[in-house]
C-alpha cells in the first residue's frame, strides 16, 4: 500500500479511486508518461470490485457515492453553469476535453458514465483537481453530472458539430469549403465563357 518508485502509495485513495483508474484502463500502467490513456480495462468488473473493496479495507478513502447524486436527475442549467465555471477551461464547453501543457490532456466526456464522472471530481486524478465539498456540494456535483449526461443524449440542433472545437474548427472548415467552392464556381464560369 505505501508503493514504490514505479508506483504511487494508495493510502488514502479509497475505493472510488481504485475503481475509476481500474474500470477507465488508466490503470495497470502500461508505460511512464505525462498522462495515463485511457483503454480497454484488463480486470473484469467483479474484480476490480474485489480490488476496490480491498484497498477501501486497508486504506480508506473516498467512496462510492449514493444513487441519487448519479441519477441524472439534478438541475441541468444550474450544471451547466457549474461545468462552465469549473471545468470548461480544460474540457471544452462542450465536454470534447482539450490539450493541456507539457502532453497532457483533459479528456473528453462525450460517453463518460455518470460514476467516473464523479469519481474524476471527488478524486482528481492526474492533472484534474480534486472538487472536495467546500468547492462543489453533492448537489453541485450532481447537477453538473445531470448537464453532462443531458449533453451526452442530446441531438446537435445546428447540423455538423466539427467537432465542438468552437469558432476555430467552423471557421476552418469555412474557408477550406466556403472559398474553395467559390474559386471553383468561378473556374467553372470562366471556362464556359470562353
Amino acid at each position: 500500500m505505501q508503493g514504490t518508485d514505479t508506483g504511487p502509495s494508495l493510502y488514502g485513495v479509497g475505493e472510488l479511486s481504485v475503481e475509476f483508474q481500474l474500470a477507465t484502463g488508466r490503470m495497470p500502467l502500461q508505460a511512464q508518461g505525462p498522462q495515463a490513456p485511457q483503454k480497454s480495462p484488463q480486470f473484469t468488473q467483479p474484480q476490480i470490485d474485489a480490488m476496490a473493496a480491498y484497498v477501501q479495507s486497508e486504506a480508506p478513502g473516498p467512496t462510492f457515492p449514493s444513487d441519487e447524486i448519479l441519477d441524472g436527475e439534478g438541475d441541468v442549467a444550474h450544471g451547466a453553469e457549474l461545468f462552465r465555471v469549473n471545468c470548461a477551461m480544460c474540457h471544452n464547453v462542450s465536454a470534447a476535453g482539450g490539450a493541456l501543457t507539457e502532453g497532457k490532456y483533459a479528456p473528453a466526456l462525450t460517453s463518460t458514465s455518470a460514476l467516473h464522472i464523479y469519481a474524476a471530481m471527488v478524486t482528481g486524478p492526474q492533472n484534474m483537481p480534486v472538487f472536495g465539498d467546500m468547492n462543489l456540494s453533492d448537489d453541485d456535483k450532481r447537477d453538473i453530472i445531470s448537464a453532462l449526461l443531458f449533453q451526452q443524449e442530446s441531438v446537435s440542433v445546428g447540423g455538423f458539430s466539427l467537432g465542438n472545437l468552437g469558432p476555430v474548427s467552423e471557421g476552418l472548415f469555412v474557408w477550406i469549403f466556403g472559398i474553395g467552392g467559390l474559386v471553383a464556381i468561378t473556374v467553372w464560369i470562366t471556362a464556359k465563357s470562353n
